[in-house]
């Protein structure tokens, strides 16, 4: 009976309940005015024509505009209304001026070192061109003196992850898409709370849909009582809103401004393989330890200070006369839906349109634009080897057909695709050439390219590089099953007829 009552009485259900109150009564509205249908069609499709007219002008991606544009044809008010609270990345003009003093405030304080510039310029200007992009566009700069390392499961960062919080002097900052409690969550609140004591200033930050069927709604309130200052990103509240669609899918840990870690295992249990989800989970992540985790230092205060009404003084977060041996060039990046410049989408193309020889790609999502699919069809038919790595047991039944909606097109241009065979592939990585590698939280699909926030490093030279190169030759060889383009070909009827639909509405997904 108590689980039942929980379960009446559980966040996700009272919200869903609330949108489907606020649906009826749109509908009864409407169904209240059906006297007046000729006159209101009427003027619907008035106002669609515009709409269409307003998104056939605006500068996005075609196989973006295209599903809103048939959408509001079918569904004039409907399709219209969700054009307007989900398509755009609204806020308002004071929170954009607020935004826009923030990147102001990091940017000032990120001075790039000219001579790790001039010297990555020297060494390779087509690199030097891609690292200029992201410190323009991300206002993060090119750092050297900094250490990388590379964790090619996520069981394996825990022990350094505890030890590097156990050693904190003055503060930890944690930034991620999920938290849930058990044992990885658990262990790490453990710490967290013993720091507090010593007073070490301890900061966190989760997102709210991310973790809404994991956490309790006033977990934050339950970290403030233990002094944990803490922050649930975009808070959802049941009814339609303007925000909702942006999300903070970043992962993020900093310790003292000295340590930090980022890729993409958030923090629950089925990250770590102490619970089985979608069998064994391949997750990765890479610890820095240097010059470069100021810049990781400065994407959690932007994103705190905004949400927390904070007025932080950056330069007091970052650690000074920190530095390590050099371990090639290394260019923390974040990604933000608010500032019209797709930073991690670009980097990504430029990687593939830079690539000569080699290129290998883990993502467990593949949802893309012509421009990115034609891009890797390009690189394989020029020579190069284009492989990638996907989950053979999916999380999102509809987001796995869609995946492999994909692959047919891919493999005739002579890209090699593997599924991960023992479960789940959750890692976000690019390597490319011996010399350059990207690992974060960037998905190769629309939510994380256009609509989250999101977090990567850029490398170039980094032992890091050579290991994200040997963990997917190991994954490929020992765990990955070879998709052939008979068996990407084959699919029955109705599911050929669901994923083009499916397929057709996944920018808006």
């Amino acid at each position: 009976m108590s689980k039942i009552f929980h379960w009446l009485f559980h966040r996700m259900v009272i919200t869903g309940i609330a949108i489907a109150i606020q649906v009826i009564f749109l509908i009864l509205v409407l169904w209240k005015l059906s006297d007046q249908f000729i006159y209101i069609y009427g003027s619907l499709m008035v106002l669609s024509l515009l709409m269409i007219m307003y998104i056939v002008n605006k500068n996005e991606s075609p196989s973006f505009k295209l599903p809103w544009i048939v959408l509001i044809l079918i569904v004039p008010l409907l399709g219209g209304i969700l054009y307007l609270f989900f398509s755009h990345h609204h806020i308002s003009k004071k929170e954009s001026q607020k935004w826009k003093r923030l990147y102001k405030k990091s940017y000032l304080i990120q001075i790039q070192d000219r001579q790790v510039e001039e010297k990555l310029q020297k060494e390779d200007y087509e690199m030097y061109q891609q690292a200029s992009y992201i410190q323009k566009f991300s206002r993060s700069p090119i750092y050297q003196h900094t250490k990388t390392k590379y964790y090619p499961f996520g069981d394996d960062v825990l022990e350094d992850m505890l030890r590097d919080l156990k050693n904190a002097k003055k503060f930890i900052f944690i930034e991620y898409f999920i938290i849930q409690e058990g044992y990885f969550w658990d262990h790490i609140l453990e710490i967290l709370k013993e720091k507090v004591q010593e007073g070490v200033d301890v900061r966190v930050m989760y997102d709210d849909i991310g973790s809404i069927a994991l956490l309790p709604s006033d977990y934050y309130k339950q970290l403030d009582k233990m002094g944990i200052k803490c922050i649930p990103f975009n808070r959802f509240i049941p009814v339609v809103s303007l925000f909702h669609n942006n999300r903070d899918h970043r992962k993020i840990m900093v310790i003292d401004g000295e340590v930090g870690y980022t890729g993409g295992i958030n923090l629950a249990d089925e990250y770590i393989n102490k619970i089985e989800k979608h069998g064994h989970w391949k997750d990765t992540a890479i610890r820095l330890e240097g010059e470069a985790v100021q810049s990781l230092t400065i994407l959690f205060l932007e994103s705190w200070d905004f949400y927390r009404e904070e007025d932080s003084n950056f330069a007091d977060f970052l650690a000074k006369g920190n530095r390590v041996a050099n371990d090639g060039f290394v260019q923390p990046f974040g990604d933000s839906p608010l500032d019209d410049e797709q930073v991690g989408n670009t980097v990504y193309l430029n990687m593939i349109n830079q690539a000569q020889h080699y290129l290998y790609i883990n993502t467990p999502y593949l949802i893309i634009d012509y421009d990115m699919l034609d891009a890797l069809a390009r690189a394989s038919k020029r020579g190069v080897d284009v492989r990638l790595m996907l989950p053979h047991i999916p999380d999102k039944w509809y987001v796995h057909l869609i995946s492999r909606s994909f692959y047919a097109t891919l493999i005739k241009a002579g890209v090699k695709i593997y599924e991960y065979y023992c479960g789940f592939n959750h890692a976000k990585s690019f390597v490319c050439d011996d010399k350059v590698a990207v690992i974060g939280s960037i998905n190769l699909d629309y939510r994380s390219l256009v609509h989250h926030f999101e977090c990567g490093v850029w490398m170039y030279k980094t032992k890091t590089v050579a290991s994200l190169k040997e963990d997917f030759i190991k994954t490929q060889e020992e765990d990955g099953i070879l998709i052939s383009l008979k068996e990407a070909e084959k699919i029955k009827w109705y599911q050929r007829w669901a994923r083009g639909i499916i397929k057709f509405f996944a920018p808006l997904m």
